[in-house]
């Protein structure tokens, strides 16, 4: 799967003009309809189209990108009268909206309709006399036309033994690339051949989102509510997650990215790796009770929400195997809503299914908005931060190492273990991860057929890490050694004891 992140492309330019237009909205618009109407005219500016055959393909989906970023659902296409672009406006137009699902959503209008799945000799073809490509396909799909292989794709079966023998490298393979990032197989197409989500499947991960060249596929966000809760007045408390280092730019340190939420409207900022400082403590202490004695067959971390919703999807069976502690965001709101009772929380991370997380009826008390990175730059661009710029004025001191580690791919597990470690001396520890849905379907496979016993597995829906989320703005490797700098910093390595023991739901 190729990947994107850390190039400024411009679907990814675009993006991020549309958080920073509906966040310039809400907080200098004086008359909020009229001006949403005029802003899809504002983006598409030009009359000559840039990215589609005409600026009113551009608009529509420009318009769909704009309700998105508001809250708010798609416009039915199949209505005669989809409804004008402020339809539902109303609703959207508060300080306190939680997400609805389906929080991943196909914009029809901006999906190539891609080949789900293809094979085709293209023109580096040298029409050799081996054709091995010829020579072995099972179904004699190939023939040659004017001295070049041609395939039929009535009786290809997409085995890819062609693709495999050819020396030019002649044969190329078409997939859709959403269906290809998407782990666990909820993208077919619609009747147009267009992308559509199977909303029972999908585990709002993401990766469809950040993966399509065309940006048809985009999630709902929270920044025009949020805005809305900070002009009312009441204190807004942010929590940020791990893998903000680095997302910022190379002169935005952990301290100055502090003072930069300050001047955007937060009353405080804590580090979300101090709920899990407290939750590796509180799993290190349940895998040596009831893992390493036996009585649990395994143990299965809990902060990715996209794993916890998969494997409860796809394998049932393993759900009272599923760790019980709350996850860093929650854990954290809840020390945030102890010390500060009238505050609103907000979770600032690199992650779409937090979204969904912070949506569930126990978690809605604790966690008030989820915004990624990508909108969060959108806001600090609107409001006119140039957080590059900006002085330190706080300092970033909360966390330790084991908590900040949680970002990177094998993080949490290895958390868990320096724990175990420290703590309980002599415990054999068994730990395995596994980061990608489809990775993760198979270690959870392995678990069912008894192949994990006495086993601590660490799931990230993301490859890479909750660093890969789709809502990161640098490239992986970047993002993964600015972590690991970050860890560096800490005070402690590992919690003191006794920090995770009311973190239990």
């Amino acid at each position: 799967m190729s990947d994107m992140r850390g190039i400024d492309t411009p679907v990814r330019q675009r993006r991020r003009r549309v958080f920073r237009e509906v966040a310039n909205l809400a907080w200098h618009s004086q008359n909020l309809k009229d001006d949403m109407e005029a802003l899809p005219y504002k983006i598409v500016d030009y009359e000559e189209p840039k990215y589609w055959e005409s600026v009113y393909r551009d608009r529509a989906i420009i318009r769909e990108r704009i309700r998105l970023a508001m809250g708010m659902s798609l416009r039915p296409e199949n209505r005669e009268h989809p409804g004008h672009l402020t339809e539902g406006l109303e609703e959207s137009n508060i300080d306190e909206k939680y997400y609805e699902p389906p929080l991943m959503q196909v914009i029809p209008s901006a999906c190539n309709a891609c080949p789900e799945n293809k094979y085709e000799v293209t023109s580096s073809c040298m029409g050799c006399v081996a054709h091995p490509c010829q020579e072995v396909c099972p179904k004699d799909a190939i023939t040659f036309v004017n001295g070049k292989s041609v395939i039929d794709q009535e009786k290809c079966i997409k085995c890819g033994k062609c693709k495999a023998v050819c020396p030019y490298d002649a044969i190329c393979h078409k997939e859709r690339p959403c269906k290809a990032a998407c782990g666990v197989n909820a993208i077919g197409s619609d009747s147009y051949g267009r992308a559509a989500i199977d909303n029972d499947i999908c585990v709002s991960c993401g990766m469809c989102m950040v993966s399509c060249p065309f940006g048809a596929i985009a999630d709902k966000s929270q920044i025009f509510q949020l805005i809305r809760a900070m002009q009312s007045g009441r204190e807004i408390v942010a929590q940020v997650a791990p893998a903000f280092v680095g997302q910022f730019g190379p002169k935005v340190t952990p301290d100055v990215f502090k003072t930069a939420l300050k001047e955007l409207g937060f009353a405080e900022v804590y580090e979300t790796a101090i709920g899990a400082d407290m939750g590796c403590m509180a799993e290190a202490e349940h895998y040596v009770n009831e893992v390493a004695t036996g009585n649990q067959e395994f143990a299965l971390t809990s902060c990715c929400p996209s794993w916890s919703v998969m494997a409860k999807h796809f394998f049932p069976e393993t759900i009272d195997k599923i760790s019980n502690e709350l996850t860093p965001m929650v854990a954290t709101a809840r020390v945030i809503k102890k010390e500060r009772p009238n505050a609103s929380v907000v979770f600032i991370g690199p992650c779409a299914s937090k979204k969904l997380e912070a949506s569930r009826r126990t978690v809605r008390s604790d966690v008030d908005f989820v915004i990624t990175f990508e909108e969060l730059t959108g806001m600090f661009e609107a409001k006119g931060i140039l957080i590059n710029e900006i002085k330190a004025m706080d300092e970033m001191r909360d966390a330790t190492a084991a908590g900040r580690g949680y970002g990177v791919a094998g993080g949490v597990a290895d958390a868990i273990e320096k724990c175990v470690r420290e703590y309980y001396p002599g415990t054999e520890v068994k730990v395995e991860h596994a980061e990608g849905l489809a990775d993760c379907r198979k270690v959870l496979a392995l678990a069912k057929a008894g192949r994990m016993k006495g086993c601590l597995i660490e799931g990230m829906a993301c490859p890479g890490g909750c660093i890969a989320g789709a809502g990161t703005n640098i490239a992986i490797p970047q993002a993964a050694k600015e972590v690991a700098k970050f860890k560096q910093t800490a005070s402690r390595t590992v919690p003191e004891e006794g920090v995770g023991q009311s973190t239990v739901l």
